[in-house]
């Protein structure tokens, strides 16, 4: 039997309009919006109070990070900058069990859930057993991954990340060693992932992920674009974040990171680059030729001190944008949205600087960043509320105290910039209520899991 969803408020083409209902198939499909659709042969579900939005995509997480969330806010003896962090973050790695990882994995997706996240891209490269050695399926710690977003009701592209070495002219690097496999062991073992996963849920696809030009060779880069490009995948890769990133590039290459994927072809639209801080006019505009798309990440970019972004530049040039929450340091995709035009504002001294451009409405722009901006870099069918889309959405509650009192107008910038995770009241997948009145089912359940794990680990590095 189809359900009608029927808001105070629903957000589509544009705009929020009243009296609109979402009548959503038992596959999980739209089948119709509108003012006039009959009740009879569905079940009705009315949301007064409630405001009804397309889900948010979060276009670049790694679960695992989690456990670091406030352990690696200290100077601590390895130094103050992002190469210091990584050493924090080896040390959670090395420690996690499959268990541990899909309990972690489950802690992490509930809080996207909670944020009214119903899409991930999961940059994954925690493959092999803590002393560096395979695991009998090579892919048993991707599978966990996919299996926590699926418990918890995500819908989840994993994107499989190759990582071969330390970085050019570095030795191999023991804080690595989960990460690492040849070439031909990444290729071999995603497409058995891949054909695993052939007749599996709807919910749960697959890129690839070259994990940066430091962590594997140019060749291949140029390998796996090609594997992906004939089975139309998505590709992301971490790109310019770092400047020491940029500056060994030139040192094996002679080019930085993005004048080399141009120089070779490698930049399409099927291309995400997370991050793309550390970027020259010309290649900004070698991006927008491409259709490439940059995954911004300024909650954890910040947290890490790798810079800001000229996003003004790029969105100028008409370079795509997509959201991340990336090292989890906090889960808030409308928070990284606000950012990428709030750093900008310290940059600059000036405000509201993504505003207008194209005649687009900042707000505009910004919620279609983290909704139909994710979608695409995850080659997704999601981001939009139109018949015959899956019914991705989360609700909003019109009186929680981050946003009541707005006028009708104002309902959507409220949202962008003041909304906080309190006022999301329900969450769907598919048309499966995964959140309801801000609760999961299974919360108690993950959060005392993660609990055990968290305190387990702790003792262990402590």
């Amino acid at each position: 039997m189809p359900t009608l969803y029927r808001p105070d408020l629903l957000y589509t083409e544009g705009a929020f309009r009243s009296g609109q209902g979402l009548l959503v198939s038992d596959n999980g499909s739209i089948l119709r919006i509108g003012s006039d659709i009959p009740v009879e042969n569905s079940l009705v579900v009315d949301m007064p109070g409630k405001a009804l939005l397309p889900g948010l995509v979060n276009g670049h997480s790694h679960t695992f990070q989690r456990l670091i969330r406030g352990v690696a806010e200290h100077r601590g003896a390895n130094g103050d900058d992002f190469w210091a962090w990584r050493n924090t973050m080896y040390r959670a790695a090395s420690h996690l069990s499959p268990d541990d990882l899909f309990d972690v994995a489950r802690m992490t997706f509930l809080e996207m859930a909670l944020s009214g996240i119903t899409s991930v891209g999961e940059f994954h490269y925690l493959h092999r057993q803590p002393d560096g050695a395979p695991y009998d399926d090579p892919n048993l710690l991707s599978k966990c991954v996919i299996d926590a977003a699926s418990s918890v009701g995500l819908r989840i592209c994993l994107l499989r990340v190759a990582y071969a070495r330390a970085g050019y002219e570095l030795p191999p690097s023991p804080g690595q060693r989960r990460f690492y496999e040849t070439p031909e062991e990444y290729l071999q073992n995603v497409e058995r992932l891949a054909d695993a996963l052939q007749h599996g849920p709807s919910t749960v696809s697959i890129g690839v992920a070259p994990h940066s030009i430091r962590a594997v060779t140019l060749d291949t880069v140029k390998l796996i674009s090609t594997w992906a490009s004939e089975r139309w995948l998505p590709i992301h890769m971490h790109m310019a974040e770092q400047t020491a990133e940029i500056a060994a590039c030139e040192r094996e290459y002679g080019l930085s990171p993005i004048r080399l994927l141009a120089e070779h072809d490698l930049l399409s639209n099927r291309l995400t680059l997370v991050h793309a801080i550390h970027t020259s006019i010309d290649e900004v505009e070698a991006l927008s030729k491409s259709g490439a798309t940059i995954c911004s990440c300024p909650t954890t970019e910040r947290n890490l001190g790798d810079g800001i972004i000229d996003a003004d530049q790029a969105i100028a040039a008409g370079v795509p944008f997509s959201f991340g929450s990336d090292s989890q340091a906090n889960i808030n995709l409308l928070e990284d949205a606000r950012e990428l035009d709030y750093h900008l504002r310290l940059k600059q001294q000036r405000r509201v600087l993504l505003d207008g451009i194209d005649g687009e409405d900042i707000s505009a722009r910004l919620f279609r960043y983290a909704t139909v901006g994710g979608a695409r870099s995850l080659g997704l069918d999601t981001g939009l509320l139109e018949p015959g889309r899956p019914a991705d959405f989360f609700t909003v509650n019109l009186n929680d105290v981050s946003i009541a009192g707005c006028s009708l107008e104002e309902l959507l910038p409220m949202i962008v910039f003041s909304l906080e995770r309190t006022a999301v009241c329900d969450v769907a997948v598919n048309g499966r209520a995964i959140i309801k009145d801000r609760r999961s089912l299974l919360t108690d359940e993950i959060v005392a899991r993660y609990c055990d794990v968290a305190r387990r680990l702790a003792s262990m590095q402590a």
